[in-house]
């Protein structure tokens, strides 16, 4: 895959798939000590403990239409091709968190991504589940829950909001790599009030 948002978006659709209504997607990056840690967590059915070990192995796979389940096994790749790792844990019945670690200045590690369209898409066409983002660069963090907005008034449906939504967090991220020490919501206390 080009980028890691896609990496993201093949694990949280796995989490769906399994049941989950609550899912928790964690992407720190550290450019101090050079580090990128992109953690799912869903609380769906759990995989089986053989592929939870084996996450490498396409072969080892709970879905039915098909017999091989790429998107670990490349997630796997991507991060140890980047001095980096995978791991997996996962509870039957209880859920199953992913947890991808890269060096951040890897010459050969994917581009994040537009995690803000990723979120958006997920948001508004899984309206059912809770979705919990948050991205840390360095010192500064940004938080999103779809539960915190939803009881704000937000209508999640409307694909107005979801833009609005989309903006919120690209602007966001900008600003934290682009200030690195501001944190994300004086901004975006500013971008609500232009709107």
């Amino acid at each position: 895959m080009r980028e890691l948002a896609l990496h993201i978006l093949d694990v949280v659709e796995n989490g769906i798939t399994a049941g989950a209504d609550r899912i928790a997607i964690r992407v720190e990056e550290s450019l101090k000590a050079d580090r990128l840690e992109i953690t799912v967590q869903d609380n769906g059915r759990g995989m089986p403990s053989e592929k939870a070990n084996h996450p490498e192995d396409p072969f080892i796979t709970t879905r039915t239409t098909r017999r091989v389940g790429l998107g670990l096994s490349l997630l796997a790749a991507a991060a140890r091709r980047c001095e980096g790792d995978l791991t997996v844990a996962s509870q039957p019945g209880r859920g199953t968190e992913v947890v991808a670690r890269f060096r951040h200045g890897h010459i050969d590690r994917a581009p994040l991504g537009d995690v803000a369209a990723t979120l958006a898409m997920l948001i508004i066409g899984n309206p059912h589940i809770d979705f919990v983002y948050a991205h840390t660069v360095d010192e500064d963090e940004f938080s999103l829950d779809t539960r915190e907005l939803s009881d704000g008034g937000a209508d999640l449906s409307d694909p107005g909001t979801i833009r609005q939504v989309e903006k919120w967090i690209r602007d966001t991220l900008a600003t934290m790599r682009r200030n690195p020490g501001k944190t994300g919501t004086e901004e975006i206390g500013n971008a609500q009030a232009d709107d």
